[in-house]
């Protein structure tokens, strides 16, 4: 079965390679902030059903498309922090990943994280959301200047990465941590497994995303 990576990003690609996944990355076409606004326009939308409808329209973008092989599963994906009802998306530069960063301090938030999936041709798509709570740590101006000043967070929703340097900004996670990565794989794993694609089928010793560990 062909499985369709709609995201462009670093790390969705490596966790799913990290779960032995074959799969080929076709990046939708979606304008997300052009796509949010239209979403917002009518008035403010729960982050829940924003984040999932965003995922939805980037998978059935990609299905939708006639170079996409009919019956092919198409996975997308969108992330977000929300702190006070507020949500937070990736920086528009470096002094707004700062002033992220100055809310986020001390304080817990949660990230959310729509999946879809969308079967090529058929029209059929299924979403699901996942949240986790996070609690930052306590951190002065200069930790979060320095910390900008690396770039690391310049292209993460809440300007920062758990699986990088911003590790060490994070105090406590409850719930799932690839979620705050930037894909609930167990939730993702479920979703598949209803268009009937079986991740332990793809654990086979010749598999090359497969490694010994």
């Amino acid at each position: 079965m062909t499985l369709l990576l709609a995201s462009s990003s670093p790390r969705r690609r490596e966790l799913l390679a990290q779960i032995g996944l074959d799969f080929t990355v076709v990046p939708s076409g979606v304008d997300e902030d052009d796509l949010m606004r239209r979403l917002q326009a009518a008035g403010p939308v729960p982050p829940e059903a924003l984040v999932t409808s965003l995922a939805a329209a980037k998978a059935r973008e990609v299905a939708s498309r006639p170079s996409t092989p009919p019956g092919a599963l198409v996975l997308a994906a969108d992330t977000v922090v929300v702190l006070d009802g507020d949500v937070l998306g990736k920086p528009a530069d470096e002094a707004h990943a700062r002033q992220m960063l100055g809310r986020l301090a001390g304080r817990v938030h949660r990230v959310m994280s729509g999946v879809a999936v969308a079967r090529a041709r058929h029209g059929l798509l299924l979403a699901d959301v996942e949240v986790t709570a996070v609690r930052m740590a306590p951190m002065d101006p200069e930790t979060i200047a320095r910390y900008v000043a690396t770039g690391e967070p310049l292209d993460k929703a809440g300007s920062y990465a758990v699986q990088g340097l911003g590790s060490v900004l994070v105090e406590r996670i409850e719930g799932c941590y690839f979620n705050v990565v930037g894909l609930p794989l167990a939730r993702t794993v479920r979703l598949l497994e209803r268009f009937g694609l079986r991740v332990a089928d793809f654990w086979y010793a010749g598999n090359p995303a497969v490694r010994a560990t």
